[in-house]
C-alpha cells in the first residue's frame, strides 16, 4: 500500500462472500473487516488478506505471516485451509477478487466521479495533465493519478507506479470525493489492465493514445500487448455510465481499434488524419510550442500548445476531445492548453547562458526516442547530442533498436546507465551498443552524472542535448542499492 492504514469502515464478511462468488468458503464469517491488505507487512487486527501473485513474489508465501500480524480472513486461489479460527475464501482469480471487494469497501467511489483513462504507449502523463489543467480552469475540481505524482485534492504524493494496485486506487477516489473533487483522471498501464487493477472502475471516457514496441517482457508479442490495452474500451459503457471512447487514427494500431465491432461506448477519433473526428490542421511547431486550428464538430478553433513537438500536438487533441466531449467549451480548453506548465520530464527545456539547450525526456522505447529526437531536430540550429541507457530486467530487444534511432537521429550519442537493477551495466550497455549504425559518432560513459556532464561540456552555441529514458525520476536502482538521482538537477549544475 502506499497511503497508509486503508482502514476507514467495516465490511461484513459474509457480504464479501457475496460479493465475489467464491469457489469455496471455509471457517467463521460473521467478522466485520475494518481493512484489507495485498501486503501481509501492512495487515492489522481483523483485516482481510488478499494473496495476490506478483512478478516477484506470490502472496500465498506469506498468509500464515498475514495471520499472525491479525487477519481474521483469507482470500486465494489455492485451496487451502491454514488456520480454522479464521476463514478462508476460495477464489478463481485472487487480483478479479481484490478489485471488486476494494471497490465495494470504498462505496464504489468511481460511480460518483467524473473518470478519464488514458492507456497508450506514450503520452499518457503529458495527456492526463493537459486533461487536468483543462478541467481545472473549467472549475471542475479533479484528482489525478499516474507516472509521475498522485494529486488528491491539496495533497501531491510521488507515485510509485503508474498505476498502483486496485485498494490504493479505491482509496485514493474515495479520499478525492471527500476533498471536494469532482472528476479524476488517471493514466492506466497495461500491467494494471492484465492484474484488474482497474476492474469494476466505470470510466466516463477511455483515451488510446498510440501503440509501438514496449513491456514485450510481460506481454511477450505486440497482439498481446494491443489485446490487454483494448480491454478499457471493451469495459466502457458497460458499467452504468455513458462512455466515450476517443481514439489517435494516426496510430495504426489506434485505427485498428476505432473500426473495432462490439465496442459499446462512442467512439470519437482525433489525429492529423483527414478522417479524424477532432483534427489539427495548419500546425506550426516551434521550440517553445505549437499552434495548430482545431476543426472538430463543435466548431473551429486556434489553439497554442505550450509544449513543443507534433507528439504533443496529438496528446493536445486527445486532451480537446476528451474534455469537448464533456461539455467544456473550446475557449476554455485553449486558454488551458496556452497557459500550461512544462510537465516534469517531459521534454522539460533547460536553456544555458550560452544558448544550448537541454531537454530531459521520460522516453524509453524506440518509438519514444525517435519522436523526441526528431521534434528537437527541427528547431536545432547546431548538433544534437543523446545521452540515454535502457532499464534492466525489462524488454531486452529494444535495446539495439533505441541505439539504431539515437544514431539514426543524432549528431553524438552517449550512450550510459538507467536503471540497471539486477543485470550486468555493461551487458546492457553492449545491447545498445550493437543497434549503433555503422559510422555513428558515439562514446560509452556508464556514469550517468559523468555522460551528463560530458554532453554539456561539448554543446556549443545552437546546439541541443536530449537526456533521455528516466524523466521525472529521481533515483537509480542498481543490483544492491537505490541511490538518489535527477536528471533534472544533474543538467543544472553542470548547464547553469
Amino acid at each position: 500500500m502506499i497511503l497508509g492504514k486503508l482502514c476507514l469502515e467495516t465490511m461484513r464478511l459474509e457480504d464479501i462472500t457475496k460479493l465475489i462468488q467464491p469457489i469455496l468458503v471455509r471457517g467463521p464469517l460473521s467478522q466485520d473487516i475494518e481493512g484489507i491488505a495485498y501486503d501481509s507487512r501492512q495487515v492489522r487486527k481483523n483485516y482481510l488478506f488478499v494473496a495476490v501473485k506478483g512478478e516477484r513474489v506470490n502472496g500465498e508465501d506469506f498468509i500464515d505471516d498475514a495471520i499472525k500480524r491479525g487477519a481474521v480472513a483469507v482470500v486465494s486461489e489455492q485451496d487451502a485451509w491454514p488456520k480454522r479460527s479464521v476463514a478462508h475464501i476460495h477464489v478463481e482469480n485472487a487480483r478479479l477478487a481484490l478489485a471488486e471487494i476494494a471497490s465495494a469497501y470504498y462505496g464504489h467511489p468511481a460511480e460518483r466521479l467524473e473518470m478519464f483513462g488514458i492507456t497508450g504507449t506514450n503520452g499518457k502523463t503529458t495527456t492526463s495533465f493537459m486533461i487536468r489543467a483543462i478541467l481545472e480552469t473549467a472549475g471542475r475540481h479533479s484528482g489525478l493519478i499516474g507516472t509521475v505524482r498522485y494529486e488528491i485534492g491539496e495533497r501531491v504524493i510521488p507515485a510509485g507506479r503508474t498505476t498502483p494496485e486496485a485498494p490504493d486506487i479505491q482509496f485514493m477516489l474515495d479520499a478525492m470525493i471527500k476533498s471536494g473533487c469532482e472528476s479524476a483522471v488517471m493514466e492506466v498501464s497495461s500491467h494494471a489492465l492484465d492484474q484488474k487493477r482497474v476492474w469494476g472502475v466505470p470510466f466516463d471516457v477511455g483515451i488510446f493514445t498510440n501503440l509501438s514496441r514496449d513491456h514485450l517482457d510481460y506481454h511477450g508479442t505486440m497482439e498481446n500487448y494491443y489485446n490487454t490495452k483494448c480491454q478499457l474500451f471493451r469495459s466502457l459503457g458497460q458499467l452504468g455510465k455513458s462512455a466515450t471512447a476517443v481514439i489517435n487514427i494516426d496510430d495504426a494500431w489506434g485505427m485498428r481499434l476505432a473500426i473495432t465491432n462490439g465496442l459499446s461506448a462512442e467512439v470519437l477519433t482525433y489525429g492529423e488524419h483527414p478522417g479524424a473526428d477532432v483534427q489539427a490542421t495548419d500546425v506550426e511547431l516551434g521550440p517553445e510550442g505549437s499552434r495548430f486550428r482545431l476543426v472538430s464538430r463543435w466548431g473551429e478553433y486556434p489553439m497554442a500548445v505550450s509544449m513543443p513537438g507534433r507528439h504533443n500536438v496529438s496528446n493536445a487533441l486527445a486532451a480537446i476531445a476528451a474534455t469537448a466531449v464533456r461539455g467544456i467549451p473550446l475557449p476554455v480548453i485553449a486558454e488551458a492548453l496556452r497557459a500550461m506548465e512544462q510537465v516534469p520530464g517531459r521534454l522539460q527545456r533547460f536553456q544555458g547562458r550560452n544558448g544550448v539547450q537541454v531537454y530531459v525526456d521520460y522516453a524509453h522505447s524506440d518509438d519514444a526516442l525517435s519522436r523526441v529526437l526528431q521534434t528537437v531536430r527541427e528547431f536545432t540550429r547546431g548538433k544534437l547530442t543523446v545521452v540515454f541507457g535502457c532499464g534492466g530486467n525489462r524488454d531486452a530487444s529494444k535495446r539495439p533498436l533505441m541505439g539504431a534511432a539515437a544514431s539514426q537521429m543524432a549528431d553524438h550519442v552517449i550512450i550510459t546507465n538507467d536503471n540497471p537493477r539486477q543485470e550486468d551495466p555493461l551487458t546492457i550497455i553492449r545491447q545498445i551498443e550493437s543497434g549503433i549504425r555503422a559510422g555513428a559518432s558515439y562514446e560509452v560513459q556508464p556514469d550517468r552524472e559523468f555522460a551528463i556532464a560530458a554532453a554539456i561540456a561539448r554543446a556549443r552555441p545552437g546546439d541541443a542535448v536530449i537526456i533521455a529514458g528516466k524523466g521525472h525520476e529521481n533515483y537509480q536502482e542498481f543490483a544492491h542499492a537505490v541511490t538518489p538521482f535527477d536528471d533534472g538537477q544533474v543538467v543544472r549544475k553542470y548547464l547553469l
